[in-house]
């Protein structure tokens, strides 16, 4: 056994000799969830740990609840490991965040291991503590302030059902639209009204119409945010709050222009006024294939079987701000199986995700995301990287 296979394999020896103490940090989030931009309880426990580890820990890191934690040397390639730990409001961690926390948190911890094995070899481990990803763009933020400026990939995987490798996450867009009227006693006088929540409804049935012209990839939910005060008052502002998404953001400004006229549209059948105002953006996941294809051969070492299924892959799609972080550097987001049937955002995808099957399939993805980067970290050449790198620039060119 050569010298640096010595080194890989001691380093997720690691992972498996702090197993026990990753496990409590992920169910010291798990059984607290924090919202978007509150997860003080999940910020204290995560750098409070990476500071045990010998981590350099910037808290309160752009945001809040944000942190950067880094380890190496900055003249050779820096891997960031990214961390996800915000929850969902009432179903709690059922998007499994908590273990997207501790899979970069025990990765982190391995790549470290390896540095401090080989200290001739120049390199450096960032881990990237991310809050609010669940609506409030949370990397956007850390994109403006420069801080992927000098980092050379992104690291993160994100449980789900299934092994997807290289998952389609969609470009989404935000929106909240207000319609305005004009009150009246819904008795006495309701000819005297304008029903802001009758443009609501017939909104909301005009999208659902539409569907049939959407493409099959297109993705539109919402909700009603607001829809009067009382029976007795013609609703004079109602609200709704949808989601936009689809394959790229050239689709999704296609789709905006057909929900933009079904908005339109009922406002001028109930004799409203509408407005309606695009909250955060998510780009669409653009994989980069060579730092997939390093992933995928560390998998497949490890005894994961990816899914073959397209549909699966499909109906797995979502959004999220990693997206974003993908078109300013490569990135990869595998999706992991934490061994349930239940999809994500459920409240059975909450239980399994605090289950010891997850725990396990969890620091199985670390290593494999250690051995991701310690390719790049340990390639003498930087072949590996410069291939990655080129990549990228034929895909975006320069940035």
């Amino acid at each position: 056994m050569d010298e640096l296979t010595q080194i890989r394999s001691y380093s997720t020896q690691q992972i498996d000799q702090k197993s026990q103490e990753l496990k409590e940090l992920s169910f010291q989030i798990w059984s607290h969830p924090e919202t978007c931009y509150n997860e003080t309880h999940a910020h204290e426990v995560l750098t409070s740990f990476l500071e045990k580890e010998g981590f350099v820990v910037e808290r309160n890191f752009i945001h809040q609840t944000g942190f950067r934690a880094t380890f190496g040397t900055s003249n050779g390639v820096n891997v960031c490991v990214i961390c996800e730990y915000d929850a969902l409001p009432e179903i709690g961690h059922a998007c499994g965040h908590n273990l997207i926390a501790e899979c970069g948190v025990a990765a982190g911890i391995a790549i470290k291991a390896a540095l401090e094995k080989a200290p001739n070899k120049h390199g450096k481990v960032t881990i990237l503590g991310t809050p609010a990803e669940e609506g409030g763009g949370g990397k956007l933020k850390m994109i403006e302030a420069g801080v992927f400026d000098d980092i050379h990939v992104a690291l993160m995987a994100h449980p789900c059902p299934h092994n997807i490798p290289r998952p389609p996450l969609l470009a989404k867009q935000e929106v909240q639209i207000t319609f305005t009227g004009k009150p009246a006693h819904a008795a006495a006088f309701p000819w005297q009204g304008v029903n802001a929540l009758d443009a609501a409804v017939m909104c909301y049935q005009a999208i659902s119409v539409m569907r049939q012209q959407f493409k099959p990839t297109w993705r539109v939910h919402g909700i009603f945010t607001n829809g009067g005060v009382k029976p007795s008052i013609i609703p004079d502002k109602a609200e709704l709050q949808y989601y936009l998404r689809a394959p790229t953001v050239l689709e999704l400004e296609e789709l905006k222009s057909k929900f933009e006229g079904c908005v339109q549209g009922s406002a001028l059948l109930a004799g409203c006024q509408a407005s309606y105002k695009y909250d955060t953006g998510y780009l669409d996941l653009v994989t980069n294939q060579h730092l997939a294809s390093l992933y995928e051969k560390h998998a497949t070492a490890q005894g994961l079987v990816f899914t073959t299924d397209k549909s699966v892959e499909q109906n797995e799609s979502a959004s999220g701000d990693i997206g974003n972080v993908s078109q300013v550097i490569p990135t990869i987001q595998p999706g992991y199986s934490i061994y349930t049937s239940e999809s994500n955002h459920t409240r059975g995808f909450r239980e399994a995700a605090g289950s010891d099957r997850a725990h396990l399939a969890t620091l199985t993805q670390a290593k494999i995301l250690a051995l991701t980067a310690l390719d790049l970290i340990f390639d003498d050449n930087d072949k590996t990287l410069q291939a990655i790198q080129e990549e990228f620039k034929a895909t975006f060119g320069s940035r």
